[in-house]
Formats: C-alpha cells, sequence, structure tokens
C-alpha cells in the first residue's frame, strides 16, 4: 500500500493478568506485549483487538485526539485497568514503575523516602531490616533472614539508595533543604517532581509517564529529557509536549478511533508524514510515481536531520529502515487558526514603567519597566505562577497596579486570552452561536458558524449550550472570538492549556503567521521556540530581557546565572 501500512499493531487495554513473555515472535527480547487486547465502556467501544510490543531501548510516544484514551492505555499496561479481553505481558523478572497522579498519597513520608519507595521491593527490605535489627531478643533464625535481606538488599543497590534518589531530586530542582522535609509540606509543584523521581528511582525495565513534563520548569523539564534520552530500558509516555516528543521519541503509538498504529520516528516525523500522505492522496494531478519518489525525499531528509542530534543515532537507523508503506494516513482533524487586524500599529505599541503589584503577600511584580515595538513577539517567563498573569490582567485593565503606569500605542487594538476563562462561560445561556455573536459586529448565523467551524465545531455543536463545555471547547471558542476581534496586539496568558495537540499545532502555526505584535506566556517549549524573538523573565529583584531566541536564551549559562542570582536578591 502507498499510504498506508499493515502492522502487528491494534490497540492497548488493560491486562486481565499479567503473563510472562520472554521473547517476542520475531526473536527480539520484548519488554512488554499487548496481545489481542479490547476495552469497552457502556456501548462505547474505546479499544478493539490491540496488539503491540515495546522492546528495551526505545521511547514510545502515545498521541491520539482527546478522549482517545490514552491515559486509559496506560492504566490496562500498568494493570491499574482490566480489559474486557485480551492481556498485558511483560518479561520475566522486569519491574514496571508508573508516575502517580495522587499529589496527596505520600503526605505522611518524609521527601527522600517518598522517592525510594518507587523501588516496592528495596523499600519493604529496608522496614524488614530495621524490624529485625530492632529485636531485643535477635535469634539464630533471625540472623539467618537478615543475611538474607542484606544479600537482596545489596544486590538491589541498596547501599546507593539514598545517594541515587538524591541525584534525581537534584537534578529536578529539589535542593537538599526539602530532602529531610515531610511531603506535606511541599508545594504542588515540588511534589510533583518528587513524585517524578519516586517513578525514575532504581533504574525500572518499563517506565511508564502520564504527562511527565505538567508543572515542571524548563531546567527540570530539559534534565528529564537528557535522562531519557541515555536511559536504556523501555519508556512509555503520554504528552501534550511536542518538543519533549521530539526530543526523547524513537516510536508514536497513534491512538485513533479505536486503533492503534506504530510509527517509527519523533513526533515531529509522525505529523509531518501523515500530513505529507494526505496531501498527496488528495492531489489528483499527480501521477504515482512522482507521489512516491516526494515521499522517499521526505524519508530520506528526516533521516539526514535526526543524525545530527546526539540522542537520534539510534533513530536514523530505524528511519534508514522505512518504507513508503511506511507511511500512513492520519484522520485527525486539525482546527484553523488565523490573525488578521483590522488595521496596522504604528512602531510604538507599549510602555511600561516601574510597575510593582503584591497579590497574597507575595510581590509578583518589582518596579518592572519595558517597552514592546511592533512585530515583537515577546514570551514572558517567571518561578511565580502568579506573575505573568498578575502583569497581563494589569495590561488589559482587570486590576491595578500597587505603583507605575503604563500606556498602550495609540494605534493599537488589543485582545486577550486569560488562563481562567471559566467567567466568560459561567451562568450564560447562550449557545455556542449566540454566546460568539455577543463578540461581533457581523451577527448573521452562517458567518457566525464559520468561525467555529473553523474550530472543529459543525454540525449540530453550535447549537448546543455554551456553559457545558470542555476545558478545550472553551479555549477553542475563546480563539474563534480572539480571531473576531482583528486586534493587532495579542496577550495571551498560556493559550495551550486544555488543548490535544492538534489544536496546539493550529494555534501555533497560526501564531506564527499572525504579523501582529504578541505578548504570551507558555509551558510549552516548542510553542515558544518556534513563535518568540524575545524572552522577558520577571524576577524578584527585575527583569532579565533579552532579544534573542528561546533556546539560545535557556542554553546561555551567563545568562542563566545571573537569573539564579536575580532570584536570590
Amino acid at each position: 500500500m502507498l499510504f498506508g501500512w499493515t502492522f502487528e499493531c491494534g490497540i492497548l487495554e488493560g491486562p486481565k493478568s499479567y503473563q510472562e513473555v520472554a521473547v517476542a515472535r520475531d526473536g527480539t527480547t520484548c519488554m512488554i506485549q499487548v496481545t489481542g487486547v479490547s476495552l469497552r465502556f457502556a456501548d462505547k467501544k474505546l479499544f478493539d483487538d490491540v496488539n503491540v510490543k515495546f522492546t528495551a531501548g526505545n521511547c514510545y510516544g502515545v498521541i491520539g485526539a482527546n478522549g482517545a484514551g490514552k491515559t486509559t492505555f496506560i492504566k490496562i499496561l500498568s494493570g491499574e485497568l482490566e480489559p474486557n479481553e485480551g492481556d498485558v505481558s511483560i518479561t520475566p523478572g522486569e519491574r514496571l514503575a508508573i508516575l502517580k497522579q495522587d499529589h496527596f498519597a505520600f503526605d505522611a513520608f518524609p521527601v527522600l523516602t517518598t522517592v525510594i519507595m518507587g523501588h516496592q521491593r528495596l523499600y519493604e527490605i529496608s522496614l524488614a531490616k530495621e524490624v529485625l535489627y530492632a529485636k531485643a531478643d535477635f535469634t539464630d533464625e533471625d540472623g539467618m533472614r537478615a543475611s538474607e535481606l542484606e544479600h537482596e538488599f545489596a544486590e538491589l543497590n541498596g547501599w546507593d539508595a539514598e545517594t541515587d534518589a538524591e541525584k534525581l531530586l537534584m537534578g529536578l530542582g529539589i535542593g537538599r533543604e526539602l530532602h529531610e522535609k515531610m511531603m506535606s509540606e511541599l508545594s504542588g509543584g515540588d511534589k510533583v517532581k518528587v513524585l517524578l523521581a519516586q517513578a525514575l528511582f532504581g533504574n525500572p525495565h518499563i517506565l511508564l509517564l502520564d504527562e511527565p513534563t505538567n508543572h515542571l520548569d524548563f531546567k527540570a523539564i530539559n534534565w528529564l529529557e537528557e535522562f531519557l534520552m541515555d536511559y536504556e530500558n523501555t519508556v512509555i509516555v503520554v504528552s501534550h509536549d511536542r518538543h519533549f516528543l521530539n526530543k526523547v521519541c524513537t516510536h508514536m503509538l497513534d491512538i485513533d478511533y479505536g486503533k492503534a498504529t506504530l510509527v517509527t520516528g519523533n513526533y515531529d516525523f509522525w505529523y509531518e508524514s501523515s500530513q505529507l500522505a494526505t496531501r498527496l492522496l488528495n492531489d489528483q494531478n499527480k501521477k504515482k510515481e512522482e507521489k512516491v519518489k516526494e515521499l522517499q525525499a521526505f524519508i530520506m531528509r528526516f533521516s539526514a536531520n535526526a543524525s545530527k542530534s546526539r540522542q537520534a543515532t539510534s533513530r536514523k537507523k530505524l528511519l534508514d529502515k522505512i518504507t513508503i508503506d511506511d507511511i500512513h494516513l492520519s484522520s485527525r482533524k486539525y482546527p484553523f487558526v488565523g490573525f488578521t487586524p483590522t488595521r496596522e500599529a504604528g512602531k510604538e505599541i507599549l510602555a511600561v514603567e516601574n510597575l510593582s503589584k503584591t497579590v497574597n503577600g507575595e510581590k509578583v511584580l518589582n518596579n518592572i519597566s519595558f517597552r514592546v515595538e511592533n512585530g515583537d513577539k515577546v514570551t514572558f517567563l517567571a518561578r511565580s505562577e502568579a506573575a505573568c498573569t498578575t502583569l497581563f490582567q494589569i495590561l488589559m485593565g482587570e486590576i491595578e497596579a500597587d505603583e507605575g503606569s503604563f500606556k498602550w500605542g495609540i494605534t493599537t487594538s488589543q485582545a486577550y486570552l486569560p488562563k481562567d476563562n471559566n467567567i466568560f462561560f459561567e451562568g450564560v445561556e447562550y449557545s455556542l452561536v449566540d454566546w460568539l455573536r455577543q463578540f461581533s459586529s457581523e451577527k448573521s448565523e452562517n458567518f457566525i458558524r464559520g468561525f467555529l467551524g473553523k474550530m472543529l465545531f459543525s454540525g449540530d455543536e453550535p447549537l448546543k449550550m455554551a456553559h457545558v463545555l470542555s476545558g478545550g471547547e472553551k479555549v477553542r471558542c475563546m480563539f474563534s472570538r480572539l480571531m473576531l476581534s482583528g486586534a493587532n496586539v495579542l496577550l495571551l496568558d498560556d493559550p495551550t492549556n486544555h488543548l490535544d495537540l492538534e489544536s496546539i499545532t493550529a494555534v501555533n502555526n497560526g501564531l506564527i503567521s499572525f504579523k501582529g505584535t504578541m505578548l504570551f506566556s507558555s509551558h510549552d517549549h516548542k510553542f515558544i521556540e518556534t513563535i518568540a524573538n524575545r524572552v522577558i523573565e520577571i524576577t524578584p529583584s527585575g527583569l532579565m530581557d533579552r532579544r534573542m531566541e528561546f533556546n539560545e536564551f535557556l542554553e546561555d549559562e551567563a545568562i542563566q546565572a545571573q537569573i539564579d542570582a536575580m532570584y536570590k536578591e
């Protein structure tokens, strides 16, 4: 087949019970294998006859539209959820670890202990040893048992456990001053880092990670990327972070309409190959031979690019083996995001002078000043979650600064996407058509439906009530509103929150093409990398403001050292 392939693959569902499997059918050692897995909820079939295997040395990114079953898939692999049919098998003696999602489950334990608990057997041995050695009437039998435990403890590198746990915590940005604290004393973001260290601890043979970059800062994400790029065992990860998927993944597992397709390469390869296959299929004027040549050129180009990155030596070898039949179509639908300013702005966009603001006793903005010129696409960073949001709220007149002032250029018009958009939908008894109509000078239903259609609200969907929308649907509605505004300055506070990868990609592409000025915050590395031409980090003692690419900003050791010093002042 030219545009599709048949692969021994189906869908991933949960195991009725783990079975042991030492060797896959092709003779390679198989770390975890899914066979004939199907799962139904009520009358909805989520997965059907999934067959796929995951082998050592590879990192598999699990992708799919919201609701496709990515997290369910991980739960099946971990044994937390049982499928209706089929099973999941792991190689005998292998240990599986999963990133825990309950941030309060370990509140009664110290941080360092919580990490070590990631290796359940090692932790059990440590407790058993303590009980034995605390006995007042230590017998010969106890001595024999203690000897057995000490031997197993040593085999599991127990004597290095605390040191190994400390290295993981330090790498993720949890300083030694926090290692002996109780988990209940940590902030939400720090708890996430500790739970991630717990999953990584002890070099598990199979590592399951569901959205591991959530709540991590860019330094921690970079450390995790480096860690996984050097990881020799099997990693299966769900993530909306395209940069992360591109850095660490050797394969993508695409879950779509109850089926799962395994594709060699990272996220960009999957996305671009599926888009190219779709375009070529729809191009009736091209002959089959021309299509084959274009697909071959695409594979060669991606393979050559892969060889340029440190991690991708093995990926290049994999891509070199790809044939035309391995390029497959995707049924995914992408929104259309495009912004057309009503008028062009002048050179002067915004002047901010000595702004300060305290929120809940924390001074999140401290005497900051900067100017924005036409064409600037400025990303704002801060270790305080409130800093960027507070700045945008002041600039949009939602709250007042304690000190200082700001002035918009007279030729500017602003449109704002807040991080919390609930105020636009709570208590609103409008259909989507009527909801969007209130923000438009053109009131005709066909016109309004056109903008909703761009964001994939079609058929009867524009008639449903606005207040019942999911988080992702609300954000897509907000983008319809922004596109209607005709503004030449956009302020976007974490605009990819709640969106699936298809919507994130569409928003990203639309904003790359935007000719106006942008001020935005984001936790999406690729989003920032491909849009920003200027980076401003807000610290407690002022701003670090540089007109440079985002990657250059992060990799400049002098800049990062200066920023660290500014946080300590």
